[in-house]
């Protein structure tokens, strides 16, 4: 997304509760295991990455309707949305991005935790980011879904206009455009076109159900 001003006071805020020495950790007589068994399913992160246009929205919706026609519970994190409470104050540097994803990781955690299927959807574009996320959740929960689209298909697609915008020169910071978008380098999932034409919402949501299914996650 394009850059505006203000920026850092959230960052700041976290770091210095970080490292506050009067903060002790309280655990409850019902852990992650408990809830799994209670929803037949097991917890994890569906991060979902990639170009603005490529279609991680449109992926993130049509994976959780298939998984609640399967009967299992999952919840859509989108960035867009995230944007207009839990991160309303952040803007686009580099910090507030930073701050961005840290702070939807974070919350993505406790949905595994509490045993849901949390599907993530957001650019992402450093690859620190997205790998500081990784290193929250236990046992390979966390599923990096790369939507490697090519720049033409998702600027041809331009859903909010964007991309006109960054051209003209009036959004600064774009991703793809004049800020760098960093592709996973061992992610679970790799999405992307089959011989010129992408594939439909509905193959690529049974692409992500399948791994679930075959690492357990949907699990009885």
């Amino acid at each position: 997304m394009g850059s505006t001003t203000g920026a850092g006071a959230g960052a700041g805020a976290a770091a210095a509760a970080g490292t506050a020495n009067n903060i002790f950790w309280h655990e409850c007589p019902v852990g992650r295991a408990d809830r799994q068994r209670l929803l037949k399913q097991k917890g994890c992160v569906v991060w979902i990455t990639g170009l603005s246009g490529s279609g991680k929205s449109t992926l993130a919706c049509t994976l959780g309707r298939e998984l609640h026609s399967r009967r299992k519970l999952a919840y859509v994190l989108d960035g867009d949305n995230l944007r207009h409470g839990l991160n309303k104050d952040l803007a686009f540097s580099a910090q507030d991005r930073t701050e961005n994803i840290r702070r939807v990781g974070e919350v993505a955690k406790l949905f595994a935790d509490a045993g849901l299927i949390c599907i993530a959807s957001l650019i992402s574009p450093y690859r620190r980011d997205r790998d500081s996320c990784r290193a929250l959740l236990p046992d390979a929960s966390f599923i990096e879904v790369f939507l490697n689209m090519p720049l033409e298909v998702c600027e041809s697609r331009d859903p909010k206009g964007l991309y006109k915008l960054a051209r003209a020169g009036k959004i600064k910071g774009f991703t793809g455009i004049d800020d760098p978008y960093e592709p996973p380098l061992n992610c679970e999932i790799e999405i992307k076109q089959e011989e010129g034409s992408c594939p439909s919402p509905s193959a690529m949501a049974g692409q992500v159900v399948s791994y679930l299914e075959e690492k357990g996650f949907l699990e009885d």
